[in-house]
């Protein structure tokens, strides 16, 4: 019933609006034809709009409860915590199930657009900005004004919690760029990456606190099995994120390139660097950038301005409890958390919120080497049993059911889904329906081409697979990774007849990402000879 009512709704929309000029000319037939195909398309990305924000709204009003049963409101949960020794090292796990940071509060494709007001004068601003003396230039305009106050004035308790993360996950990262000679100004990236939260997802699959796509990942050398994904790690991560933006500062010599590179790909700063007629200067390419990147170095601006300024603003950092001091171990057997957890007494939640790489609970040590981080106060505990860990309840632990699970997931551990095809359906609205993109589709099932068939099985994978109406975890505001992969942007020309359904259709990309890539709505009307992009 909500679908046929939708249906009705976006069905009178149409008809209202004025038809594209070269449907005049076409029959009756025709018309009717190219209006059924538009409409389907334009239900499908409706349906998948509404069910995003109905899926926000049921997880935005769900209640937390406590292990009696009773519900506790966000407030409540502060107050009954004590951060004392007895549960300080669970505190993070409860901070990302209670306070996970969305991304997206953050949009940095609109600060060219946003027009915001301060209290604190333009002069202010651009003194602080001298005073950090950042390696990395910087510059003050309206879109890095924009950008600093959506930080500091507009996202305040979003911003405590990434300041209060990065009290800890800053001097890490600043010591990996030492290792690779870049500048330490580059750990302001993790911020409008993923702000900070290691399990961060994008729409398009990009992973961990640097998102990085699969194919870029491989190339950087980060490890994808169904066991463990690298992409989680932070510190592994970050090291991957440091050779990319040395290969992108050795191909444009200029940090704010090598920067945007990193949101765009390379090879789309190429383009505007060509389009603009040589030049090399951010700002004087900034007309010529894919939208979101545009945004992209005002937000890196502003986050750097923000970690060094933040006090100034009234923000306070949030309490978050990760270990003063961490232990590593090398893992030479499969070990899992659980046998960890009640040989040491140390709780789950501390395991997977120092090693999120591990998707099952479990390092595959027999593989190879594998290492295991543990808050100091368990170390004595855990060499005491180290060397027989491995056999406790094994046969619990490792038993066939859990293993046949964990085997049936795809490359990067997640969980499989087979979609049958049916009538009518393509791969653009399968990766619709699925939450993904047909390249992903593709690349999952080897298909050499768009063409699929009624009755063919497809694989679908992750959070991703899941149809529509079920949650894909954080996403980022921007598209990252699918920047690191350094892929151009392509374009379809518009011929006599075409509408943007068919186009979809033909180029194998969602009617929705067709409006997203070239500023369009339902009611644009599109003419022969025009260009739209399609990736």
């Amino acid at each position: 019933m909500k679908r046929f009512s939708l249906f009705l709704l976006l069905a009178a929309v149409i008809l209202a609006s004025p038809a594209p000029c070269h449907a005049q000319r076409l029959s009756e037939k025709k018309k009717q034809s190219l209006l059924i195909e538009e409409l389907t398309h334009r239900l499908d990305s409706l349906q998948h709009a509404y069910d995003s924000l109905y899926n926000e709204y049921q997880m935005l009003s769900a209640p937390a409860n406590d292990t009696d049963g009773d519900i506790l409101i966000d407030d409540d949960i502060e107050n009954l915590i004590e951060y004392n020794s007895d549960n300080i090292d669970s505190l993070l796990n409860l901070y990302y199930i209670q306070k996970q940071i969305d991304v997206n509060e953050f949009d940095v494709s609109t600060l060219e657009l946003d027009s915001l007001t301060s209290n604190i004068p333009d002069e202010v601003y651009i003194e602080r900005l001298k005073k950090m003396n950042s390696f990395i230039p910087v510059q003050f305009n309206k879109a890095v004004k924009n950008a600093i106050i959506r930080y500091t004035e507009r996202m305040p308790m979003a911003t405590s919690r990434i300041i209060g993360l990065s009290t800890y996950y800053m001097p890490l990262f600043e010591e990996i760029f030492d290792e690779y000679g870049l500048p330490k100004e580059l750990k302001a990236m993790a911020v409008i990456e993923s702000a900070l939260n290691p399990r961060a997802v994008s729409r398009a699959r990009a992973k961990g606190m640097w998102q990085f796509m699969y194919n870029t990942a491989k190339m950087y050398g980060l490890e994808m099995t169904s066991y463990v994904d690298e992409r989680l790690d932070p510190l592994t991560s970050c090291r991957a994120a440091a050779r990319l933006l040395k290969d992108n500062y050795m191909i444009f010599g200029d940090w704010s390139l090598a920067i945007a590179s990193y949101n765009c790909g390379a090879g789309n700063v190429s383009k505007a660097i060509r389009r603009s007629g040589g030049k090399t200067d951010f700002w004087e390419i900034y007309d010529y950038l894919p939208r979101e990147t545009r945004g992209y170095i005002p937000a890196f601006i502003a986050a750097l301005y923000t970690l060094n300024y933040y006090p100034e603003h009234g923000i306070v950092p949030a309490q978050i409890s990760l270990p003063a001091h961490v232990d590593t171990f090398h893992v030479n057997k499969n070990i899992h958390f659980g046998q960890i957890s009640e040989n040491i007494d140390i709780p789950m939640e501390v395991l997977r919120d120092l090693n999120p790489q591990y998707l099952h609970d479990i390092i595959p040590g027999t593989e190879h080497s594998y290492i295991l981080n543990l808050p100091h106060q368990y170390t004595l505990a855990y060499v005491d049993v180290q060397d027989s860990i491995h056999l406790y309840k094994d046969s619990v632990f490792f038993n066939s059911v859990a293993v046949k699970k964990i085997k049936e997931t795809g490359g990067s551990g997640e969980q499989r889904v087979i979609h049958k095809v049916k009538s009518g359906e393509t791969l653009s609205s399968i990766a619709s329906k699925h939450r993904t993109t047909v390249n992903n589709i593709k690349r999952w099932n080897n298909l050499k081409s768009n063409t699929i068939h009624v009755g063919q099985r497809l694989y679908i994978y992750g959070a991703a697979g899941k149809p529509s109406g079920s949650s894909s975890g954080s996403s980022s505001a921007h598209k990252s990774s699918s920047s690191s992969t350094s892929t151009t942007a392509s374009y379809y020309t518009v011929k006599s007849g075409d509408t943007l359904g068919g186009i979809a259709k033909k180029t194998g990309v969602s009617l929705n990402t067709l409006y997203k890539l070239n500023g369009l709505n339902a009611r644009s009307v599109i003419r022969p000879g025009m260009k739209i992009r399609t990736k």
